[in-house]
């Protein structure tokens, strides 16, 4: 690869510029409900399987614990979720959703859904993109080992 293409031809500058246009159509939806993007991430991780600890939200997020804390520490005052202490070891804490995040969840997805489809993109885009993101993903994680 020719490490002096000029920034227009960079996959890194790509990537970057599309995440940030990508992640500004989540939060203009996000905004309306109250919510960021990660801790739109945290909800999307709680609806998959709620009550995991802190340490595994942390680890599906990629997120460390210092990043995750304020996150959720906000999430709780805004009535997302709450944190529980383990009764059989009171380092380990689990989340998990509180009532407004399921009341909301049909319509957070359906306003995210309705806002992609109107940049264009379809379901077999979709899919391919997150083919392609996900094999490129999982190539640069081997290489960074």
């Amino acid at each position: 690869m020719n490490n002096h293409l000029p920034l227009n031809k960079q996959l890194c500058f790509a990537l970057y510029e599309t995440t940030n246009e990508y992640i500004r159509l989540y939060s203009q939806v996000l905004k309306s409900f109250g919510l960021t993007y990660p801790q739109y991430l945290v909800l999307l991780c709680l609806w998959e399987q709620d009550g995991i600890s802190m340490k595994e939200l942390g680890i599906k997020l990629n997120m460390g614990i210092g990043t995750l804390n304020p996150i959720v520490s906000r999430m709780m005052q805004n009535q997302w979720l709450i944190k529980k202490r383990s009764d059989k070891d009171e380092r380990m804490v689990f989340i998990h959703l509180l009532e407004k995040a399921h009341t909301e969840k049909n319509n957070i997805m359906n306003r995210i859904s309705s806002r992609i489809e109107e940049c264009g993109l379809d379901i077999e885009e979709y899919e391919a993109l997150m083919k392609y993101v996900s094999g490129l993903n999982s190539k640069l994680k081997k290489s960074n080992q």
